[in-house]
């Protein structure tokens, strides 16, 4: 959902927790209701109607900004359910409340991710008299967005997203889309190029099938999913920039500035620095780090609630026991990414989500999806770099990717 981004020098759980957060990402789910049922969703919630309160809305983002927490320019998520569920009215009285609350120092960029079912042009003219940046997911051709994306009766999404992309071109609202790709569709990187092209869409992001909460990845499972991911990535990028009909692939456009980042400038992992990410479900619990923590549980850390901001200061949130014990085995996970992984310089840490799901402890290292989502994709840029010099770009331990002499963006 989010890119990585925020990686210093280590700090320890202490300084994690007593320092002065910078919040640039704000997950908000204004309801955690879906109306379709995938078969890969991790939330748990998604038959849950409730929705956010405006008097949730306000008390978050007027604590946010007296906090002096927020980070110049905000991004704030509408997601963790579908948005769209939602009326039209609804957002246009949030946006106006925030709106309110921000001071003049700091910005707000909106953006919705979703599934694309229930677009009209109403939606059309809220996205471009605010601004908001738009994602519609769908995963390629109909045979295999079908196989898992379905309506809560069973029945296919396909031309009803179809419909939604296409109202979005006829109305000049700019989208990329997210696809996930599967054990069946990482075969087929030139079907999926293919659809992109046939529904003139030129932004793309590929979210691999993870396991996550109660999930478990068929891809993961599936044999050497590393080379088929670098094989389909490689393809697909390939035939995309020679016919230039394709302006921006997230993981390898995303990865370029990350591996070729100016001498001296750090990379930030928002999903490592406690409130870099702020995620509040539609009660007003609040919960950071990795956003798909939010609504899961755990033996260790319980419900991953810090506080809730209807009842509680943030400043109170940065002393919850729950924070102190993430922390601690975060940046455990980080200290020992940072000592034995040459891609650290890329990545930063890992996303905790993934190291919790896959290795069952967040100070842990190495997962299936680092591999897919950071080892292959800067591969595949460094070995594109060294075809283009006809020199080698060596990749010693804990280099800093500026020395790389390189070229990365997010969702």
């Amino acid at each position: 959902m989010t890119s990585p981004s925020a990686v210093g020098s280590g700090p320890s759980a202490e300084r994690h927790v007593r320092g002065t957060p910078v919040t640039s990402v704000v997950v908000v789910q204004p309801t955690p209701f879906c109306n379709i049922n995938c078969s890969y969703c991790y939330l748990p919630d998604r038959a849950d109607a409730s929705t956010m309160a405006d008097d949730t809305l306000r008390a978050l983002f007027g604590k946010l900004f007296t906090s002096g927490w927020a980070a110049p320019q905000v991004t704030v998520i509408w997601h963790a359910g579908e948005p769209l569920v939602m009326p039209v009215a609804w957002y246009e009285r949030a946006f106006a409340l925030i709106e309110s609350l921000r001071p003049p120092d700091v910005g707000i960029h909106h953006s919705f991710q979703t599934n694309g079912t229930l677009l009209t042009r109403a939606w059309c003219d809220l996205f471009k008299r605010w601004h908001v940046g738009v994602g519609v997911s769908i995963d390629g051709p109909r045979r295999f967005n079908d196989a898992h994306r379905v309506g809560r009766d069973g029945r296919s999404t396909y031309d009803k997203v179809i419909a939604g992309i296409r109202l979005l071109h006829a109305e000049a609202v700019p989208f990329h889309v997210i696809s996930v790709l599967t054990d069946a569709s990482l075969g087929a990187a030139d079907e999926m190029l293919a659809f992109y092209r046939a529904e003139r869409i030129d932004e793309v992001c590929f979210n691999v099938e993870e396991s996550e909460g109660s999930h478990v990845s068929a891809l993961f499972a599936s044999a050497a999913p590393g080379a088929r991911f670098r094989a389909f990535l490689e393809q697909f990028w390939r035939e995309a920039r020679r016919a230039g009909d394709i302006a921006f692939i997230r993981e390898v456009d995303g990865m370029i500035p990350r591996v070729f980042r100016p001498e001296g400038g750090t990379m930030h992992n928002v999903q490592v620095e406690p409130f870099a990410m702020l995620n509040v479900d539609c009660h007003g619990n609040v919960a950071t780090y990795s956003p798909e923590l939010l609504g899961l549980g755990n033996a260790a850390y319980g419900d991953f609630i810090v506080g809730n901001v209807n009842v509680d200061t943030l400043e109170a949130m940065r002393a919850s026991p729950v924070l102190a014990a993430m922390a601690r085995d975060i940046d455990a996970g980080v200290e020992q990414c940072r000592a034995t992984c040459d891609y650290f310089a890329v990545c930063g840490g890992g996303a905790p989500i993934n190291k919790l799901t896959e290795n069952g402890s967040f100070a842990s290292t190495a997962t299936g999806f680092c591999e897919l989502t950071q080892k292959i994709p800067a591969d595949i840029v460094l070995d594109a770099f060294d075809r283009l010099q006809g020199v080698p770009v060596a990749l010693p331990p804990q280099a800093p990717a500026a020395r790389r002499t390189i070229p990365l963006v997010p969702v």
